[in-house]
């Protein structure tokens, strides 16, 4: 890489075990709020290793827009059949309670979240923050001339800059929000291992 991997230095703060989160919707924010969660997606990681990976399937109150179902491939009629979101939050719960949450695109995921939980009236767990690596590759991205939206570089974009292994490659593209936190997390460490090979 470059001299300018001083700026992952961010990466490398990173406590060895945390969560990787990670959603797919019924689309984007508009006039009527926030989108509904699909499918949310929690990558454990533990010793800087994945411990385990989960998936949860929830039924959306509001109805998938055919582009939100060109990205993850959940059509309408199939989520109808998913459990409510409140029916599965304890379980979810778990898993985040005292974890620093990582997630690629913070800033849609988690108010997501949060608004679901505040919607059916539910308890957050304690957390001790969340870290979104999307603006944490920002200043890297920007030093390195790779495509960067407002937002940051697309998981995409790093998985490919990093010469990570694209698991998606395998799901013919289709989005996941379980493979999608596996994938954050491939690019996290390779984020800390480029810092560190070049502090």
């Amino acid at each position: 890489m470059s001299k300018c991997n001083e700026l992952l230095w961010i990466f490398t703060q990173l406590p060895d075990d945390y969560i990787v989160l990670d959603t797919e919707t019924t689309g984007l924010p508009d006039e009527n709020g926030p989108p509904d969660i699909v499918t949310l997606g929690i990558t454990v990681v533990r010793n800087r290793a994945i411990a385990e990976s989960v998936e949860f399937k929830t039924r959306p109150q509001k109805r998938i827009s055919e582009e939100a179902q060109s990205i993850h491939g959940i059509t309408n009629e199939q989520a109808a059949g998913f459990d409510s979101f409140d029916s599965q939050w304890n379980q979810i719960a778990e898993y985040l309670k005292d974890q620093l949450i990582v997630i690629h695109n913070a800033s849609f995921d988690w108010p997501i979240l949060l608004d679901h939980v505040a919607r059916y009236g539910l308890a957050m767990p304690s957390i001790p923050g969340v870290f979104c690596s999307q603006k944490a590759a920002i200043p890297w991205a920007q030093a390195m001339n790779i495509p960067c939206s407002h937002r940051g570089p697309s998981l995409d974009t790093l998985t490919k800059v990093l010469g990570v292994e694209h698991l998606r490659a395998k799901e013919n593209g289709i989005h996941g929000a379980g493979i999608d936190s596996k994938q954050t997390f491939l690019m996290v460490e390779m984020m800390r291992r480029y810092s560190v090979d070049y502090d």
